[in-house]
């Protein structure tokens, strides 16, 4: 049986999981009557919430004799780690490309890891129905992207299909594409360009055992599971291995559980499996990203899988505040430290250091997106836990200090240019690029510390009403740019620890902003909202009416109160000052002080 393993790569929200979605249904992996959901493989909780792939996907379908193994990655730059592991696994790549917006930041930077690999990617110009498509500028956008990104010949010589994912529909002919969306259309003509564009898997069937393991992913029943491309042998269940590792001089030996091949959505037990497959395996609970399996006789290392390193760092501690533990499972250091150790085995783009402190520990990711994912996903599963304000991972040389910069491209109505303009200034940011979009819109490109954007999302849709569209992705490191103001404004701090009342809320109003309503639970050192002027305000939000010498009938029922302000979590990790932290548990996300105490706040200070 012949073999194609392809990823699909492609900037964010272009359509490569709804492209996945149409070779899964056309290819007869599902029943004529089957009701399936549309972006089946964003199964992830905080995909289908956030609307955006996240872990990598394996799944496989039978074209003809040969069995294709396609791999959807995430669009987005922050989990540009998965992109670069999986790269790894196959031969080929479909780069799909939005027929509207061409090619965006995670365009270039998942072409450039592409080509890095010495991959010659298919690339499918998609969405090609929407009413504003361009598709012939869009190709010819594209192959500058690879000129600019030295393409080799062979790679500038790509073939183009023109589809619609949405309706299941593909061409090589752009005429009989958009014949073929008023009739029915097919695409099963890309899956065609697969087997005749995407080379045969360059293996030794008779060779020793070398396996990659790529990804990892656990099952409640068999432990963890290791899935990664046969590249030399074959793997057999009950087999003898040898762990090794490019970089580590040291091995380690196991025994292969269960072997499981792909069938569509469903990973299928068999016996064996041999070079050129994508192969799963059980049986080695300890087994990592980047190791190399081996016959037990003979230590071949594969070269290590190689990343972008991290560009914003923050650290997680243990939650000390007094409400910790009252609605999670996990909450001691050693727990807190397990997880974040057993999430940098898997998730290659993520650093985790243990520091001097015991109960903390420092933790880098690709971005503020990626950070949050990680948190949202462990106060999911019942871990309670405090971080403080992400900083930039920066680099010492004898020319200073330099951090990263990110490449920010903007999309938004005219009428707001100028206003969005103002905000990336504050933020440090220079304008690089400005083209006249369509329907009155501007497109711009800018260089932007990453510190600077931090929080910036939020502040970007409120100021253009919703209607201005922005990426970015990690451009490089440059020197220091100086201080980021990105909050004039001090916080409200709650001096003792009760319940919020109405009457004590009515009071805090005329002093800022309120993060909490009535009933809140609240303790000293909590923030409560944020100060109308420079500087945190102690406040008591607990006082109740009739511990004043008020007398009057009325009650707090008839007290009017403007609706607290709702953060997300990223605006709760925007908001965080030096002095501050997010504390997160499966219920709740409270701002506090890193010190309670106010007397110790004021100690500090002064000392400072």
């Amino acid at each position: 049986m012949q073999i194609r393993n392809v990823a699909i790569i492609a900037h964010v929200d272009h359509g490569k999981t709804t492209l996945v979605d149409a070779f899964l249904r056309q290819s007869g992996i599902f029943r004529a009557n089957q009701k399936v959901d549309d972006r089946i493989l964003d199964s992830n909780a905080l995909e289908k919430e956030r609307g955006i792939t996240i872990l990598a996907k394996n799944v496989s379908v039978q074209f003809g004799d040969v069995k294709i193994n396609i791999v959807d990655t995430p669009g987005h730059a922050d989990f540009g780690g998965e992109v670069e592991r999986i790269l790894s696994m196959v031969d080929g790549a479909l780069l799909v490309v939005d027929a509207v917006e061409g090619p965006m930041p995670q365009t270039r930077f998942v072409l450039h890891k592409a080509l890095q690999r010495g991959l010659a990617p298919i690339v499918v110009v998609n969405k090609c129905d929407r009413p504003a498509a361009d598709p012939n500028r869009v190709v010819d956008d594209v192959f500058d992207l690879f000129v600019a990104l030295e393409a080799t010949e062979e790679q500038l010589d790509f073939p183009v299909f023109y589809a619609s994912a949405l309706t299941g529909t593909a061409s090589t002919e752009l005429d009989d594409l958009r014949r073929d969306n008023d009739e029915t259309g097919s695409i099963l003509p890309l899956l065609q360009g697969v087997v005749d564009f995407v080379p045969e898997p360059k293996v030794q069937t008779a060779g020793p055992l070398q396996m990659m393991i790529s990804n990892l992913e656990y099952n409640d029943y068999v432990g963890r599971i290791a899935l990664g491309r046969i590249t030399s042998g074959v793997l057999q269940s009950g087999q003898e291995i040898l762990l090794s590792h490019s970089e580590k001089t040291s091995t380690r030996r196991g025994k292969v559980g269960q072997v499981y091949t792909f069938q569509g959505l469903e990973m299928t037990a068999v016996s064996s499996m041999t070079a050129g497959d994508i192969a799963a395996f059980s049986g080695v609970d300890q087994i990592e990203i980047g190791e190399t399996v081996n016959q037990a006789d003979q230590p071949l290392p594969l070269s290590a899988i190689s990343v972008d390193q991290p560009t914003l760092t923050m650290v997680f501690r243990v939650n000390d505040g007094p409400l910790a533990g009252t609605d999670a499972q996990y909450l001691t250091s050693r727990q807190l430290r397990d997880r974040l150790f057993r999430e940098a085995r898997i998730n290659v783009a993520l650093e985790v250091k243990d520091t001097e402190s015991p109960d903390q520990f420092r933790v880098a990711g690709r971005g503020e997106l990626h950070l949050s994912v990680l948190i949202e996903t462990m106060r999911r599963e019942g871990y309670s836990f405090c971080v403080t304000k992400p900083e930039p991972v920066l680099q010492y040389t004898d020319e200073g200090i330099l951090e990263p910069y990110e490449r920010l491209h903007i999309d938004v109505p005219g009428d707001y240019f100028g206003s969005v303009m103002e905000l990336i200034g504050q933020r440090k940011g220079e304008l690089q690029t400005l083209n006249q979009g369509g329907e009155d819109r501007m497109r711009a490109e800018f260089l932007v510390p990453a510190r600077g954007l931090i929080g910036f999302a939020s502040q970007f849709l409120t100021e253009t009403r919703g209607h201005g569209i922005m990426h970015h992705a990690f451009a490089h490191y440059a020197p220091w740019s100086g201080t980021i103001t990105q909050r004039q404004t001090g916080s409200l701090v709650a001096w003792e620890a009760g319940t919020a009342t109405a009457y004590a809320l009515q009071t805090a109003e005329e002093r800022g902003t309120l993060f909490i309503g009535p009933g809140t639970e609240v303790y000293a050192g909590m923030i409560v909202g944020e100060h109308s002027r420079a500087g945190d305000l102690d406040i008591n939000v607990a006082r109740k009416k009739q511990m004043t010498n008020m007398r009057a009938a009325g009650s707090d029922d008839l007290v009017k109160l403007n609706t607290p302000r709702q953060l997300s979590l990223e605006q709760h990790l925007a908001y965080l000052a030096q002095d501050d932290c997010l504390e997160v548990t499966p219920r709740a996300l409270r701002l506090r002080k890193l010190l309670l105490d106010r007397h110790a706040r004021e100690r500090q200070k002064k000392h400072t």
